[in-house]
Protein backbone atom coordinates (compact mmCIF):
# COMPACT_ATOMS: atom_id res chain seq x y z
CA UNK A 1 0.00 0.00 0.00
CA UNK A 2 1.02 3.43 -0.47
CA UNK A 3 0.95 5.36 2.13
CA UNK A 4 -0.81 8.86 2.03
CA UNK A 5 0.66 12.08 4.13
CA UNK A 6 -2.05 14.71 4.39
CA UNK A 7 -1.39 17.96 5.50
CA UNK A 8 -4.07 19.62 6.93
CA UNK A 9 -5.39 22.61 8.60
CA UNK A 10 -8.83 23.79 6.26
CA UNK A 11 -11.84 21.70 6.03
CA UNK A 12 -10.83 20.57 2.38
CA UNK A 13 -8.68 18.99 4.57
CA UNK A 14 -10.75 17.31 6.34
CA UNK A 15 -12.95 16.38 4.24
CA UNK A 16 -10.35 14.70 2.32
CA UNK A 17 -9.12 12.95 5.23
CA UNK A 18 -12.82 11.20 6.02
CA UNK A 19 -12.14 9.55 2.99
CA UNK A 20 -8.70 8.19 4.25
CA UNK A 21 -7.93 4.62 5.42
CA UNK A 22 -5.84 3.50 8.98
CA UNK A 23 -2.78 2.96 6.85
CA UNK A 24 -2.08 6.87 6.24
CA UNK A 25 -1.31 9.87 8.11
CA UNK A 26 -3.44 13.48 8.61
CA UNK A 27 -0.86 15.69 9.94
CA UNK A 28 -2.18 18.88 11.55
CA UNK A 29 -0.14 22.21 13.21
CA UNK A 30 -1.91 22.20 16.15
CA UNK A 31 -3.86 25.09 16.08
CA UNK A 32 -7.74 24.38 16.29
CA UNK A 33 -9.84 21.42 16.75
CA UNK A 34 -8.15 18.47 16.48
CA UNK A 35 -10.56 15.54 15.20
CA UNK A 36 -11.22 11.90 17.01
CA UNK A 37 -13.26 10.58 14.49
CA UNK A 38 -11.21 9.64 11.73
CA UNK A 39 -9.96 5.92 10.66
CA UNK A 40 -6.69 7.50 9.02
CA UNK A 41 -3.58 8.36 11.37
CA UNK A 42 -3.77 12.03 13.39
CA UNK A 43 -0.35 13.73 13.53
CA UNK A 44 -0.06 16.94 15.66
CA UNK A 45 2.91 19.76 15.22
CA UNK A 46 5.50 20.81 12.92
CA UNK A 47 8.05 18.94 11.42
CA UNK A 48 11.43 20.98 11.39
CA UNK A 49 11.40 22.45 8.39
CA UNK A 50 11.61 20.52 4.83
CA UNK A 51 14.81 17.91 5.80
CA UNK A 52 12.13 17.27 9.13
CA UNK A 53 9.57 16.47 6.99
CA UNK A 54 11.91 14.60 4.53
CA UNK A 55 13.45 12.63 7.45
CA UNK A 56 9.64 11.70 8.22
CA UNK A 57 8.31 10.81 4.73
CA UNK A 58 11.23 7.91 4.50
CA UNK A 59 11.32 7.00 8.37
CA UNK A 60 7.27 6.25 8.01
CA UNK A 61 7.74 4.94 3.97
CA UNK A 62 5.19 7.77 2.93
CA UNK A 63 4.44 7.44 -1.08
CA UNK A 64 2.26 10.60 -2.00
CA UNK A 65 2.65 14.09 0.22
CA UNK A 66 -0.48 15.91 -0.26
CA UNK A 67 -0.40 19.86 0.31
CA UNK A 68 -3.76 20.35 1.53
CA UNK A 69 -2.88 23.48 3.80
CA UNK A 70 -4.91 27.53 3.64
CA UNK A 71 -3.55 28.60 0.51
CA UNK A 72 -1.74 30.93 2.43
CA UNK A 73 0.40 28.76 4.52
CA UNK A 74 2.95 29.32 2.05
CA UNK A 75 5.86 28.09 4.01
CA UNK A 76 4.59 24.69 4.65
CA UNK A 77 3.74 24.43 0.96
CA UNK A 78 7.34 25.38 0.29
CA UNK A 79 8.42 22.71 2.45
CA UNK A 80 6.62 20.07 1.64
CA UNK A 81 7.11 20.56 -1.99
CA UNK A 82 11.12 20.41 -1.21
CA UNK A 83 11.02 17.93 1.26
CA UNK A 84 9.28 15.79 -1.35
CA UNK A 85 11.40 16.06 -3.86
CA UNK A 86 14.33 15.00 -1.44
CA UNK A 87 12.45 12.39 -0.37
CA UNK A 88 12.25 11.46 -4.36
CA UNK A 89 8.06 10.90 -3.90
CA UNK A 90 5.10 12.45 -5.30
CA UNK A 91 3.72 15.94 -4.10
CA UNK A 92 -0.19 16.70 -4.78
CA UNK A 93 -1.83 19.74 -3.70
CA UNK A 94 -5.37 20.80 -3.49
CA UNK A 95 -5.69 24.91 -4.28
CA UNK A 96 -8.93 25.98 -4.41
CA UNK A 97 -9.80 28.97 -6.97
CA UNK A 98 -9.50 32.41 -5.27
CA UNK A 99 -12.31 34.34 -4.68
CA UNK A 100 -12.83 37.05 -8.09
CA UNK A 101 -14.42 40.48 -7.49
CA UNK A 102 -17.78 41.01 -8.86
CA UNK A 103 -20.32 43.97 -9.74
CA UNK A 104 -20.63 46.91 -6.88
CA UNK A 105 -17.27 45.32 -5.27
CA UNK A 106 -14.38 47.56 -4.07
CA UNK A 107 -11.40 45.82 -3.49
CA UNK A 108 -8.16 47.20 -2.44
CA UNK A 109 -5.12 44.80 -2.87
CA UNK A 110 -2.60 44.38 -0.62
CA UNK A 111 0.71 42.30 -0.07
CA UNK A 112 1.82 42.62 3.27
CA UNK A 113 1.27 44.05 6.71
CA UNK A 114 2.51 47.85 6.19
CA UNK A 115 0.35 47.99 3.24
CA UNK A 116 -2.36 46.97 4.92
CA UNK A 117 -2.51 49.28 7.69
CA UNK A 118 -1.98 52.40 5.08
CA UNK A 119 -5.20 51.07 3.46
CA UNK A 120 -7.22 51.57 6.53
CA UNK A 121 -6.28 54.66 7.96
CA UNK A 122 -9.32 56.53 6.57
CA UNK A 123 -11.58 53.84 8.58
CA UNK A 124 -12.54 53.79 12.12
CA UNK A 125 -14.37 50.40 12.52
CA UNK A 126 -12.70 47.21 10.48
CA UNK A 127 -13.83 43.81 10.51
CA UNK A 128 -10.28 41.53 10.35
CA UNK A 129 -10.61 38.22 8.88
CA UNK A 130 -7.28 36.97 8.69
CA UNK A 131 -7.09 34.57 11.79
CA UNK A 132 -4.47 35.59 14.55
CA UNK A 133 -2.06 37.95 13.06
CA UNK A 134 -3.92 41.21 13.95
CA UNK A 135 -3.79 39.89 17.60
CA UNK A 136 0.33 40.72 17.38
CA UNK A 137 -0.85 44.42 16.55
CA UNK A 138 -3.06 45.21 19.08
CA UNK A 139 -0.89 48.03 20.90
CA UNK A 140 -0.84 49.77 17.87
CA UNK A 141 -4.42 50.20 16.49
CA UNK A 142 -4.68 54.06 15.56
CA UNK A 143 -6.59 56.07 18.10
CA UNK A 144 -9.33 56.41 15.73
CA UNK A 145 -10.28 53.05 15.34
CA UNK A 146 -11.93 49.79 17.44
CA UNK A 147 -10.92 46.77 15.77
CA UNK A 148 -12.87 43.49 15.35
CA UNK A 149 -10.92 40.33 15.38
CA UNK A 150 -12.51 36.87 14.20
CA UNK A 151 -10.47 33.92 14.90
CA UNK A 152 -10.83 30.76 15.66
CA UNK A 153 -9.68 30.85 19.34
CA UNK A 154 -10.41 32.98 22.06
CA UNK A 155 -8.02 35.71 23.16
CA UNK A 156 -7.38 38.26 26.67
CA UNK A 157 -9.62 41.46 25.92
CA UNK A 158 -8.53 44.11 25.09
CA UNK A 159 -9.86 48.17 25.24
CA UNK A 160 -9.48 49.11 21.51
CA UNK A 161 -10.57 45.81 20.14
CA UNK A 162 -13.05 43.08 20.14
CA UNK A 163 -11.73 39.51 19.83
CA UNK A 164 -14.53 37.09 18.20
CA UNK A 165 -13.75 33.57 18.23
CA UNK A 166 -15.58 31.63 15.85
CA UNK A 167 -15.28 29.07 13.06
CA UNK A 168 -17.00 29.07 9.88
CA UNK A 169 -19.41 28.13 7.72
CA UNK A 170 -21.07 31.60 8.48
CA UNK A 171 -24.29 32.57 6.96
CA UNK A 172 -25.53 35.60 5.18
CA UNK A 173 -28.41 35.96 8.75
CA UNK A 174 -25.54 35.78 10.66
CA UNK A 175 -23.12 37.67 9.02
CA UNK A 176 -25.52 40.52 8.08
CA UNK A 177 -26.61 40.73 12.00
CA UNK A 178 -23.14 41.23 12.89
CA UNK A 179 -22.43 43.76 10.27
CA UNK A 180 -25.56 45.76 11.55
CA UNK A 181 -24.90 45.69 15.48
CA UNK A 182 -20.95 46.29 14.77
CA UNK A 183 -21.27 49.44 12.21
CA UNK A 184 -18.49 48.13 10.50
CA UNK A 185 -17.35 50.54 7.49
CA UNK A 186 -14.00 48.00 6.39
CA UNK A 187 -13.72 44.52 5.95
CA UNK A 188 -10.31 42.85 5.90
CA UNK A 189 -10.01 39.42 4.05
CA UNK A 190 -7.97 36.96 2.66
CA UNK A 191 -8.74 35.43 -0.56
CA UNK A 192 -8.98 32.33 1.00
CA UNK A 193 -11.49 31.43 -1.27
CA UNK A 194 -14.85 28.40 -1.08
CA UNK A 195 -18.20 28.96 0.54
CA UNK A 196 -17.96 28.69 4.19
CA UNK A 197 -16.52 32.32 4.51
CA UNK A 198 -17.90 33.91 1.61
CA UNK A 199 -20.57 35.17 3.12
CA UNK A 200 -18.93 38.03 4.49
CA UNK A 201 -17.99 39.39 0.68
CA UNK A 202 -21.69 39.12 0.05
CA UNK A 203 -22.55 41.28 3.25
CA UNK A 204 -20.00 43.44 2.20
CA UNK A 205 -21.13 44.23 -0.70
CA UNK A 206 -24.58 45.15 0.21
CA UNK A 207 -24.01 47.57 2.47
CA UNK A 208 -21.00 49.29 -0.21
CA UNK A 209 -18.42 48.72 2.40
CA UNK A 210 -14.65 48.22 0.64
CA UNK A 211 -12.60 45.29 1.16
CA UNK A 212 -9.00 45.51 1.86
CA UNK A 213 -8.34 41.96 0.81
CA UNK A 214 -4.52 40.49 0.95
CA UNK A 215 -2.95 38.89 -2.23
CA UNK A 216 -2.50 35.26 -1.80
CA UNK A 217 0.88 34.41 -1.69
CA UNK A 218 2.99 32.63 -4.53
CA UNK A 219 3.35 28.41 -3.77
CA UNK A 220 5.36 26.02 -5.10
CA UNK A 221 4.76 23.71 -8.47
CA UNK A 222 3.95 19.97 -7.42
CA UNK A 223 3.38 16.85 -9.58
CA UNK A 224 -0.59 17.51 -10.05
CA UNK A 225 -2.69 20.16 -8.29
CA UNK A 226 -6.32 19.79 -7.91
CA UNK A 227 -9.28 22.37 -7.46
CA UNK A 228 -11.62 20.57 -5.34
CA UNK A 229 -11.88 17.74 -2.98
CA UNK A 230 -14.20 15.39 -5.70
CA UNK A 231 -11.41 15.94 -8.03
CA UNK A 232 -8.60 14.40 -5.88
CA UNK A 233 -10.28 11.78 -4.49
CA UNK A 234 -11.30 10.24 -8.15
CA UNK A 235 -7.38 10.45 -8.93
CA UNK A 236 -6.66 8.65 -5.42
CA UNK A 237 -9.29 5.93 -6.74
CA UNK A 238 -7.87 5.83 -9.89
CA UNK A 239 -4.77 5.04 -8.79
CA UNK A 240 -5.76 2.62 -6.27
CA UNK A 241 -4.67 5.03 -3.14
CA UNK A 242 -8.11 5.83 -1.29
Amino acid sequence: MTRILLLGGTGDALRLAGQLGPGHVYSLAGLGKVPDDLACRVRVGGFGGSEGMARYIEDECIGLVIDATHPYAARISANAAKASGAARVPCWALRRPGWLPRAGDDWRMVDAWAALTAALAPFKRPLFTLGREPLAHLDDIPSQQFWTIRCLEAHETHPRARILAARGPFTLEGERALFSAEAFDVVVSKNSGGRATEAKLEIARERGLPVVMLRRPDLPAVDREFANVADLVEALRAQGLD
